[in-house]
């Protein structure tokens, strides 16, 4: 700021010569003997009015600041061309302005493009600088960018893997998971990682409006997944998503993100990985270099350094186990009181048949929920569409029905009789499976209640003379009285003598 006041009241008031206004301000000669020139060329009174500022004199006697007077007006680049193409990835501002030069070579050099880039932004609006406690937020976020993968040796199959990224708000530690998806199993798997790598849990968890961690975004209300915050109870502590399209929010990891992007991704960009344990450990020695060694020129300590100080303290202890994954499921019970999960059946209690329940299933088990009370709970079955059946879910009769097993029908049948137990075999025998058989034989041995042991072992005895292998021939052989008559033999053929016939001897 030129001492227009103070030079012109020394001048005008005081009568001092050049010589000593230049010595008193500190100011050359020349410069004295120019302002005062310009301010008698402008024909200003003295004493200037108080109405007119100190920036405003300066204006008036010099003109605008950074503009020289008589110089040709130089090529204006388009600042929201310059501003947009700089959210592009892998653009700066000296790729523009060498773009620039080559539309415009006579015009602004580099630093006064960057200049006036500068003061063309600082008319948007101001932007929060956000401070964070030690241990108060940990920052949750997705790469953009994935690492290639070969699957497959032999076809070179290529799959992308996935970088999760968490960073504490207070040290910026930072934390990175490669993971085959982004959906809510590879989430909770990534947030499981992060919370055993910081050693503690944060006061809270600030994830973007991705579907694994909000249902539906809302700026006052966002409803949050039931199985993340279920998770987020088992560690104690709370979700904070950010508000929609505000990634200002949650500037921390989206700076990480970029930092992980080029600290990662560029070292790792000629590496051949053949499975996700691979990348892991290449992204984890990445990491140690980035957190252990890398010093943060504004603090001087390293991110772990600053760690141990600052957010460590502060963290929640973990629980004893780690949380498991779980997801919810609405589910219509059938006639046969089973419900299907992944192409399995689990059951549930008779009477709650044709109801509608919530099932929490995880990788070992399942769970099954009526209006918030637990109903059912089963280990979990693979996806072979077989049945999971608790006997006391059962009615009375389909559980006798479904107790009878072939061991217990043999022991049934040789409690009664042998010639009934060598039926029970015969009939098993004769169908394709042996499953086939079982009505049959439960049909057979219930004859007993209505006849008696004594008569049935009979009957099996005639069933077994006349080849009959069914229930409905035992049931005709005892309702006709025919196991009480002895089967009548067939009486001897003589021996057939003639010429023609060579007999037994001819082949001694």
């Amino acid at each position: 700021m030129r001492h227009v006041r103070e030079v012109m009241r020394m001048h005008r008031e005081a009568c001092v010569p050049m010589r000593e206004i230049a010595r008193l301000t500190c100011l050359a000669r020349s410069t004295v003997r120019d302002m005062i020139v310009r301010f008698d060329r402008w024909g200003l009174a003295w004493p200037v009015p108080s109405e007119i500022g100190d920036i405003d004199l300066e204006g008036r006697l010099y003109g605008a600041s950074g503009v020289k007077p008589g110089r040709r007006k130089l090529p204006e680049p388009d600042w929201p061309v310059v501003a947009r193409e700089l959210k592009r990835e892998h653009v700066t501002l000296q790729v523009l302005w060498e773009e620039y030069q080559t539309e415009h070579p006579d015009g602004y050099r580099y630093s006064r493009f960057c200049d006036l880039f500068r003061r063309w932004e600082g008319r948007f609006p101001l932007v929060m600088r956000q401070s964070h406690a030690g241990g108060e937020k940990l920052f949750l976020d997705y790469a953009g960018d994935t690492v290639p993968v070969v699957v497959d040796r032999r076809t070179g199959e290529v799959r992308g893997a996935h970088i999760f990224v968490a960073v504490m708000g207070g040290s910026s530690l930072s934390f990175s998971l490669a993971t085959w998806t982004e959906q809510f199993p590879d989430w909770i798997a990534g947030n499981n990682a992060a919370f055993a790598f910081f050693r503690g849990v944060p006061q809270l968890l600030v994830p973007d409006n991705a579907k694994v961690a909000v249902i539906k975004a809302c700026h006052f209300d966002p409803q949050v997944n039931r199985g993340y915050t279920d998770m987020a109870r088992h560690y104690g502590t709370a979700i904070l998503p950010t508000r929609p399209r505000k990634p200002r929010d949650k500037a921390k990891v989206e700076a990480c993100v970029g930092i992980v992007e080029r600290w990662l991704l560029g070292r790792l960009r000629d590496r051949i990985f053949y499975r996700l344990a691979e990348v892991n450990a290449a992204i984890a020695e990445c990491l140690a270099d980035l957190n252990d060694r890398r010093v943060l020129r504004q603090f001087g300590k390293t991110r772990r350094q600053l760690f141990d100080e600052v957010d460590a303290p502060n963290l929640k202890p973990l629980p004893e186990e780690p949380w498991t994954h779980a997801e919810w499921r609405r589910c219509r019970v059938g006639l046969d009181y089973h419900i299907a999960i992944d192409r399995h059946h689990y059951s549930v209690p008779r009477r709650f048949a044709r109801r509608e329940v919530e099932a929490r299933f995880t990788a070992s088990t399942v769970e099954i929920f009526l209006g918030g009370e637990r109903i059912a709970v089963h280990m979990r079955g693979n996806g072979n569409g077989r049945h999971t059946t608790v006997p006391e879910h059962m009615p009375s009769s389909h559980r006798r029905y479904g107790e009878w097993t072939p061991a217990k029908i043999r022991e049934e049948a040789s409690r009664i009789g042998p010639m009934l137990s060598l039926l029970m075999e015969k009939v098993i025998e004769a169908k394709p499976h042996p499953e086939q058989g079982y009505r049959s034989c439960l049909g057979i041995i219930g004859l007993e209640r209505r006849f008696g042991a004594q008569r049935l072992e009979a009957a099996a005895l005639r069933a077994l003379e006349i080849q009959a292998r069914n229930y409905p021939s035992v049931k005709s052989i005892l309702e006709k009285g025919l196991d009480q008559v002895p089967v009548p033999q067939s009486p001897e053929q003589e021996p057939i003598i003639h010429s023609n016939i060579r007999g037994s001897s001819y082949y001694n």
